[in-house]
């Protein structure tokens, strides 16, 4: 297959316009409205309120993120190890009767010498990670979003290697359709202030999107405005001429838009975004998330991957 609401940006009808022109043709949502996500008991917020029970940020967080839906973010590259780990979210979403969000971050050489650097060795390690990964997930419903940043940051790559990339999330997508027949799969397009259009819709094609993808992700980990990505997201699928792909919006930290100077670390003054949900009514807009687990740190106010407390306070006020 192939309460407090003060902080959250209001729904977006379906007749939703890019300037004057009407919204292009697109499908409508792949997933229904009425899917529930799956809210992990062990999302970084949850286990630091359990760890902090008398601290007077607690209630604020748990009430406004922990409470949340969000994504579970699969970064350990051994292949041995992921497939335990999926099967456990797998399981626990199924107790809730809910759909997890799954969340590929091992690619080799993923961020390149960013802070969340790392990944699996080389190709063939990564095709035993996902092929690990799917097994995971098997025969049960998830919401996949396929390795983030790993197509917009492949300019930092040599060419042998960008080649291996596209390679790499084109098995990745083969390997998901035949493995994890009932997972919806969205590739990571980056977001609206990075790559035109037309460069991320090519480098999409080229990584099979179009054969094993069910559409792009977006803005995943950043802060643009939701009406910005969804202009975006449509001008890619436009430039890839599918009349099926649709979109998933990362929204949990976009509900103040961008920082002036776009700063994609750990931006002062930012807000939690629209409640994750399938129920966008916007026509190819599938759902919206909260793929980076709020109050997790990018890496300048706390080490990355680190939940930073004070920041997850400072977007839920």
């Amino acid at each position: 297959m192939t309460t407090a609401t003060a902080v959250i940006t209001a729904p977006f009808s379906s007749d939703l316009r890019v300037g004057n022109a009407p919204p292009p043709a697109l499908p409508q949502p792949r997933l229904p409205a009425t899917a529930r996500l799956f809210t992990a008991p062990d999302t970084p917020a949850a286990r630091w309120v359990r760890e902090h029970p008398r601290d007077p940020r607690a209630a604020v967080i748990e009430e406004r993120i922990a409470s949340r839906p969000q994504g579970s973010w699969f970064t350990d590259p051994d292949p041995l190890k992921v497939e335990d780990d999926v099967r456990t979210v797998i399981d626990a979403a199924g107790a809730q009767g809910a759909m997890p969000v799954l969340v590929t971050y091992a690619v080799h050489r993923r961020d390149c010498s960013g802070p969340s650097t790392g990944g699996t060795g080389d190709l063939t390690a990564y095709h035993d990670w996902i092929e690990a990964f799917a097994r995971g997930i098997g025969s049960a419903r998830a919401l996949v979003v396929l390795e983030p940043d790993a197509l917009a940051l492949t300019d930092c790559l040599s060419r042998r290697e960008q080649r291996s990339r596209l390679a790499a999330l084109s098995f990745a997508g083969r390997t998901l359709e035949h493995h994890a027949p009932h997972a919806w799969v969205y590739y990571d397009a980056g977001n609206s202030g990075w790559r035109p259009a037309r460069t991320m819709a090519d480098r999409l094609r080229r990584a099979g999107v179009e054969q094993y993808g069910d559409g792009i992700a977006l803005n995943v980990s950043n802060f643009n405005k939701t009406r910005d990505e969804i202009r975006y997201g449509r001008s890619v699928i436009r430039e890839l001429s599918s009349s099926r792909l649709t979109m998933v919006i990362d929204t949990s930290r976009n509900g103040a838009g961008p920082s002036r100077g776009n700063p994609a670390c750990d931006p002062p003054g930012r807000r939690l975004g629209h409640v994750p949900t399938t129920a966008t009514d916007v026509p190819g807009v599938d759902a919206y998330l909260w793929v980076k687990p709020p109050g997790q740190a990018d890496g300048c106010t706390a080490a990355a991957g680190t939940f930073d407390a004070r920041y997850a306070y400072l977007l839920a006020r």
